[in-house]
């Protein structure tokens, strides 16, 4: 056979193969929005709950509809308790949470035959703020927070007017100066409102012993409450002798109009950062959950790819990008492995 039919037979070899090569790979753009069984994902999926959670589950959604554009995925944030009386309730598929489960809601899930699926997925140092333009508090312990953001505290309309309070306890901040005391915080329908508390006040009250309080304790009741975290802010950042509270990312974003606080939970001082809130040497810090109806993944594929591509390393990225804390890989492969067993219940809260 001459050297020139031995060239054409390989050209044509390798075209054919070029080609059943060319036919035979995946195509990434049309993949990544097909199910398991190559047909596109359809469907839709709703998301509520924290409104401190609600901007990483918005930006997952985001990346999550440019490779899957045929889901329809609707994510609010009226508060963690709402969340859950949604989620209980069967009207979500996700419920997004500042704070773990309560036994109550794992309770009212299951009286609708709803088993849930607790997924850590960041943590947040809840940062206690105030305004950019207030220059003489910098440093707050938790008694300084009993003093001026505590039941006992009904009614203070001034810094000062927690002098005596702040005193009583031994409050590092005491004595206030006479500047108006204006609070703009959360409602007992947000999980940063149920974390504050569970994290600042009940350990305080155990500590001192205040009887009074041992069953339920809550804020002061007389300050501008509110479930979102923009209108918080506005009302920090419009008083410069203001105060209040809000998960890190919030803080992040509005550092131009608002200064976060050093806490100080019993071993000094410290301001929330990235390496605190790791670490928990920050003493407000708390993770933050995603909880999955099992239910739902059986009826809606479309559901199990999302909280598939959350806990991907791209989706948990989102975490970061939007101001949180990323899981530690320990944490990370705990998350994971829950997933992958579909195991339910809670390990953080009930």
């Amino acid at each position: 056979m001459s050297s020139v039919n031995t060239s054409i037979r390989l050209f044509i070899v390798a075209v054919i193969a070029a080609l059943v090569g060319a036919a035979c790979a995946p195509d990434s753009a049309s993949n990544a929005s097909t199910g398991a069984g190559g047909e596109e994902l359809s469907g839709s999926i709703a998301v509520s709950g924290s409104s401190t959670v609600e901007p990483v589950s918005v930006a997952v959604a985001e990346k999550f509809n440019a490779e899957n554009p045929g889901v329809e995925i609707s994510v609010d944030g009226p508060g963690t308790s709402d969340g859950f009386e949604l989620f209980c309730n069967g009207e979500t598929d996700i419920s997004d949470a500042s704070r773990a489960i309560k036994q109550e809601e794992i309770d009212a899930c299951a009286a609708n035959g709803i088993e849930v699926i607790e997924l850590k997925v960041a943590i947040d140092g809840l940062s206690v703020i105030t305004s950019t333009e207030n220059d003489f508090a910098e440093c707050l312990s938790f008694a300084d927070l009993w003093a001026l953001l505590g039941p006992e505290a009904e009614g203070f309309k001034t810094w000062s007017d927690a002098n005596q309070l702040g005193e009583k306890y031994g409050a590092a901040g005491a004595p206030y100066p006479d500047q108006p005391l204006v609070v703009t915080a959360p409602g007992e329908e947000s999980g940063t409102f149920g974390s504050f508390v569970e994290i600042v006040f009940e350990p305080f009250v155990e500590e001192e012993g205040l009887t009074k309080y041992e069953e339920e304790v809550a804020p002061r009741p007389d300050y501008q409450a509110s479930a979102n975290d923009n209108v918080i802010v506005e009302g920090v950042s419009g008083t410069s002798s203001s105060l209040g509270w809000v998960g890190y990312a919030f803080f992040k974003a509005n550092e131009d109009k608002l200064k976060a606080l050093e806490i100080d939970g019993g071993e000094g001082c410290v301001a929330p950062n990235p390496e605190t809130i790791a670490s928990f040497d920050y003493p407000i810090s708390r993770p933050l959950f995603i909880y999955v109806n099992k239910q739902k993944l059986e009826e809606n594929p479309a559901t199990e790819a999302y909280v598939d591509f959350y806990l991907s390393d791209e989706g948990l990225a989102s975490a970061e990008e939007v101001g949180y804390i990323p899981l530690d890989e320990s944490a990370t492969e705990e998350t994971r492995g829950v997933w992958e067993s579909l195991e339910v219940g809670t390990r953080e809260g009930g």
